[in-house]
């Protein structure tokens, strides 16, 4: 589900490799995720990480499957699963190279929060996303803390709440793409955001990402254990059971006029 390919020059790339699922997150995958971010923050001859997915969406954000069993949890083991997204992303965020993002499909959901802890995120200009999590009676909040980071609150708001579908053009004005480029473009525009790494120093790289990090204030921890939390706590109320249960019964959810 998780591929890693390096090249000669230092370069990782990193494949969401469950296409035929649109590359949906489950518990499996979000473990190899996770374990291989921390392998290539091992690993010094890696100077450069390219986050990026096969098949025609970049991820559709949480599976189905995965989303069933929480369904019947308890709240403490409901909480520990639905933590592996917040644990995933985490680990992406904290690569000491540069991280750039391929977004050449659709993001919704986990899928957006992993276009927001990319360092630069190049997508195709014909994608869709969407934060679409209260649709269904719960929050983007594993993601929250990377998506705020990312966009800034006032850009967030505009998004964040309302699971409103948006095009590239609109992702690049909100911060979650760096730029949108035709399709065809896309492996071009990714190779020329990487290059000028490869004439920097790799060590003074690395520390210029920690400084920026630092500066920016990063994601503090304590803001993602709240959005764990919110998390849980949210998937207790009677609306976000009812609406769950709705989108596996395929019908409208009691709000949907």
């Amino acid at each position: 589900m998780i591929e890693v390919m390096r090249d000669a020059r230092g370069v990782a790339t990193l494949w969401l490799a469950r296409e035929d699922k649109h590359n949906a997150l489950s518990a499996d995958m979000m473990t190899e995720l996770e374990a291989a971010a921390h392998a290539l923050a091992e690993d010094t001859d890696v100077r450069v990480v390219v986050l990026a997915a096969r098949g025609k969406s970049f991820c559709a954000g949480a599976d189905l499957g995965w989303m069933r069993a929480q369904f019947g949890m308890d709240a403490a083991s409901r909480r520990a699963e639905s933590a592996r997204i917040a644990t995933a992303l985490a680990a992406l965020h904290a690569l000491p190279q540069p991280l750039i993002g391929r977004v050449q499909g659709n993001a919704f959901g986990g899928g957006i929060g992993l276009a927001a802890v990319c360092d630069v995120t190049l997508g195709a200009d014909h994608l869709k996303m969407g934060l679409t999590e209260v649709r269904l009676g719960i929050i983007p909040a594993n993601i929250g803390p990377y998506v705020v980071a990312r966009m800034g609150a006032v850009r967030a708001a505009e998004v964040f709440m309302n699971g409103r579908i948006f095009g590239a053009a609109e992702a690049e004005r909100l911060g979650l793409l760096s730029r949108a480029v035709p399709a065809e473009a896309l492996d071009d525009a990714v190779e020329a955001e990487v290059g000028p790494y490869l004439s920097c120093a790799p060590g003074a790289v690395r520390e210029g990402k920690a400084l920026l990090r630092h500066l920016s204030g990063g994601v503090p921890a304590a803001q993602v254990e709240h959005a764990i939390d919110a998390l849980s706590r949210r998937w207790e109320t009677e609306e976000a059971q009812a609406g769950i249960q709705a989108f596996f019964d395929k019908r409208p959810a009691p709000w949907v006029e």
